[in-house]
């Protein structure tokens, strides 16, 4: 039985990434971070274990070597779609996934790192051109902006209430956004549309971007209190 730790920000990724890898019988979930600091820890704590963690939790890279392998683990990196990922193998890293990867790809990477072997497909040198992606690219056009924003906050693990809060509309609103999404993007739940927009590049970029964005706009607006008369009317 491989041991595998877990260590993502982006809740539903993890999820999804958790669920794909319990099919296998050969590999155990034994924990699922959401930070640094406890990826770090769970390393410390179960050694001999492949470590599979987001490249956009920005660990010192050089730090993180040093201590998967006095732990005599593995380290898979999931890089952003954007990145150039033959680097990760440079640093010494046994396997890099992009976050558009297949669930057969990634229990593929993961049996051939445990195995002692190296992961490095050929998408990893060449990565897909955008322009290829033509279900991303037909998806994306078909969203409107609305909708967009509502994904973008999907793919972050926000609930519908906190979308609501962030978008300043209600939850019917959003379920009734959400209703319109899941007609265009042909998936039927929350975790399938995080996926589909992760595997999807054009999709994940525009979603990244439109992130980016709420995320900018929220720090710099001031506080709302709940008795706000804006939040009221919401």
């Amino acid at each position: 039985m491989n041991k595998v730790i877990l260590a993502d920000s982006q809740a539903i990724f993890r999820a999804g990434t958790a669920k794909v890898l319990a099919m296998d019988e050969d590999l155990r979930i034994i924990a699922q971070c959401t930070d640094l600091d406890r990826m770090m820890h769970a390393i410390t704590t179960f050694p001999g274990s492949i470590v599979v963690f987001a490249a956009s939790l920005r660990p010192d890279m050089a730090r993180l070597k040093t201590l998967l392998e006095a732990s005599n683990s593995r380290g898979i990196v999931i890089a952003e779609n954007t990145e150039a990922a033959s680097s990760y193998l440079q640093q010494g890293f046994r396997g890099v996934v992009f976050r558009n990867v297949t669930g057969q790809a990634l229990v593929e990477c993961v049996r051939r790192v445990a195995a002692g072997d190296t992961w490095a497909p050929p998408q990893l040198q060449i990565p897909d051109s955008p322009e290829e992606d033509m279900v991303g690219t037909r998806v994306r056009d078909r969203l409107t902006p609305k909708e967009m924003r509502i994904v973008a906050l999907i793919v972050q693990g926000c609930k519908n209430r906190e979308i609501a809060l962030r978008l300043k509309t209600t939850e019917q609103v959003i379920k009734n956004y959400l209703r319109s999404i899941y007609d265009k993007t042909g998936v039927s739940d929350r975790l399938e549309l995080a996926l589909f927009t992760i595997h999807h590049r054009v999709l994940a970029q525009a979603a990244a971007e439109v992130g980016s964005k709420l995320e900018a706009e929220m720090q710099q607006a001031p506080a709302i209190s709940t008795n706000s008369p804006a939040l009221a009317q919401s």
